[in-house]
């Protein structure tokens, strides 16, 4: 029951993201803005057709493949429903609910038909056209079911929703509090969707009757905006701060490592209001602190009730609706203040708890917990094919394979399965790959926290299971060569490796990430550059030359293979300021250049530009350092390496 409620929740996601364009031309239309009277009008077209919206949006969200047909299935089921239900009894009022049940059905319908064959004489009405027509023939059924039924839960609902709506400070308390205690389970969208496009009406100067929170706010109900106010201060200033205080309670050694992640997903809180990166970045590793953090949610609801603020959003409470929408909303102002009050609260609470009960947020995990964060280098591809391509084998890999896998969805963050066998599912696998996180459902039912980029990860994957390929990228630091090719002897004097740069020599223990910093790709140095050119610090051969121009691999005439890797996480930079000079089984010499680098506009995007050198097919061997420091390009007698 839980996984199919999940999948309510996943399939709302359509119909939502209509509703910042709703909201924008709705607003914008007013007569304090642009006063465009029909471009109002025009959005109230989307916002006063929710229930057919949801209709077409769950039954997409419900179909295997996202067919059209399922689509066209659930708006004629939505129009069978409403029209029948209308016709038996006027005074039940499904609203959204009509729309949710009939996507629900002309989606577990198109997936039950869409292959149906007939004889040749009716074979026109059979496969994927067969659906609407099985769809209406079973909304008929329906419309005279709740017709006549219906009147008892919607007894039920009215008297919830006139609690919710009329308990003041406790029923906006509450409400602040399920809204994030749900997200875990993906459970937020449905409560959202009956508090912000059902409860409530409002007859508009025009004659027009609008429900929900969000539709009655934009069209001016003054009793509209409670429920959305207090949400403001949380995601505008409270998450933000919190943000800061596991900034300020990570291991020094880590900061520079986290610190790019906690500023980019604070400013998207900001910025837009969406706040799932840093609620996943604390959900899992500290339940308590994502307790305290719905409390505090309610508490602000309760807070901006209280000082009888009304606001609203189209989307969610960032500064983008924030000042959209400032025009319309009451006390407005006083959101800073709460907001800064939020805030305080936030990185107080949340820096107390973490140092005072050791709690494991990002950049206090344990030393040896087997975690690679944000680091792609494991799994890169050694052409151009896409990197969301090589995550997919990894990740089936770490799920016990495609055979595995009974079926596979995403939603806005998070990877939804239904497996086969979730035990042989490896949680640290997933972790080193760069999942936030997993959250188990029922027997069989599995999420992976893996972030924004979901959907770009879940297509390869459906596609990977698809063509049935599960044949393994060539992973970093292999080398075309076998191991009975290799010399014996593998040592490396003084004067066979020099600096590929001017720059300071440091150790490995002191670069800011725990991959490098502990030894995990392997034994070597770092170097803080000074320059703009990387150049061959042996003779030998190129290897392999990263896709995202950030990495460079050499091999040795003795076989000895050495990576070069340019600043931390600049694989996310795409290639944006890096220029090869050289191609894969390129042979080079010593001082010869390898990569040409922006080195400012790296410095600007990246968490740091150190450098470490690898060697990462050391068998026996050990690497010395001889010199740290300053040190100039070309110099030798930096390292040695032997038995």
């Amino acid at each position: 029951m839980l996984n199919f409620l999940q999948r309510i929740g996943k399939s709302l996601m359509f119909p939502i993201a209509t509703l910042p364009a709703a909201a924008i031309l709705v607003r914008l239309g007013m007569e304090d803005m642009l006063n465009i009277p029909f471009m109002t009008a025009a959005g109230n077209g989307i916002l006063g057709n929710l229930s057919l919206i949801f209709a077409i949006g769950i039954a997409m969200g419900f179909a295997k493949d996202g067919s059209g047909a399922a689509a066209l299935a659930g708006a004629i089921g939505y129009l069978v429903l409403d029209s029948g239900i209308e016709a038996i009894n006027e005074d039940v009022k499904m609203g959204v609910f009509a729309g949710v049940i009939a996507g629900i059905t002309g989606g577990m319908l198109y997936n039950r038909f869409h292959d149906v064959k007939f004889p040749d004489y009716l074979s026109f009405f059979g496969g994927k056209r067969f659906v609407p027509i099985i769809t209406s023939a079973v909304m008929v059924v329906l419309a005279f079911i709740f017709g006549h039924l219906w009147v008892y839960p919607q007894q039920i609902l009215d008297f919830t929703t006139n609690w919710i709506l009329n308990s003041g400070a406790a029923g906006v308390g509450v409400y602040g509090v399920l809204n994030r205690l749900l997200i875990p389970v993906g459970l937020h969208h449905v409560i959202n969707a009956l508090i912000w496009f059902d409860f409530g009406s409002f007859t508009t100067s025009g004659g027009d009757v609008v429900h929900g929170e969000i539709n009655r706010f934009l069209n001016g109900d003054p009793e509209a905006g409670y429920f959305l106010a207090g949400f403001f201060p949380v995601m505008m200033f409270g998450l933000p701060a919190a943000c800061l205080a596991m900034y300020a309670a990570a291991k020094k050694h880590r900061k520079a490592a986290v610190g790019g992640m906690f500023l980019s997903i604070a400013l998207t809180s900001f910025l837009t209001g969406v706040t799932e990166p840093i609620e996943f970045s604390f959900m899992f590793l500290s339940p308590l602190l994502y307790a305290v953090h719905s409390v505090l949610t309610g508490l602000s609801m309760v807070i901006a009730y209280l000082f009888e603020i009304r606001h609203g959003f189209g989307f969610s409470a960032g500064l983008i609706d924030y000042v959209l929408n400032f025009g319309i909303a009451e006390n407005p102002l006083m959101l800073l203040l709460i907001g800064i009050l939020m805030a305080a609260i936030y990185f107080f609470v949340f820096y107390f708890l973490i140092v005072k009960l050791d709690l494991k947020t990002p950049g206090r995990e344990d030393e040896d917990e087997d975690f690679v964060e944000e680091t792609q280098e494991v799994g890169q591809p050694n052409d151009e094919t896409d990197d969301f391509d090589t995550k997919a084998y990894y990740y089936l890999d770490a799920l016990g394979g495609p055979d595995n896998i009974e079926s596979l969805d995403y939603c806005t963050t998070r990877l939804r399965m239904q497996l086969k066998d979730r035990d042989q599912a490896n949680e640290n696998k997933l972790k080193r790959y760069g999942s936030r996180g997993v959250m188990k459902v029922g027997k069989r039912n599995l999420q992976v926290i893996v972030g924004t980029s979901v959907e770009f990860l879940a297509e390869a994957m459906k596609k990977r299971m698809e063509q049935g390929n599960m044949n393994p990228p060539q992973e970093q630091g292999q080398t075309t060569n076998s191991e009975n090719d290799k010399p014996h002897d593998r040592s490396l004097s003084g004067k066979d490796f020099v600096m590929p740069m001017d720059g300071k020599v440091l150790p490995l223990a002191e670069v800011p990430d725990e991959v490098f910093a502990q030894g995990m790709m392997g034994q070597g140095f770092a170097v803080d550059p000074q320059g703009d050119t990387f150049h061959s610090p042996v003779d030998g051969k190129v290897v392999q030359v990263f896709p995202t121009k950030h990495a460079i691999g050499l091999e040795l005439e003795n076989g000895l293979e050495i990576l070069i890797h340019i600043g931390l996480d600049t694989v996310k930079l795409n290639g944006e300021g890096f220029e090869t000079l050289v191609e894969a089984e390129q042979t080079v010499k010593q001082g010869d250049p390898l990569i040409r680098v922006q080195m400012d506009e790296v410095r600007e995007k990246a968490p740091s530009v150190i450098t470490p050198i690898i060697f990462t097919n050391l068998e026996n061997e050990m690497v010395t350092l001889h010199k740290s420091g300053s040190v100039q390009k070309g110099e030798s007698g930096i390292i040695t390496v032997g038995s």
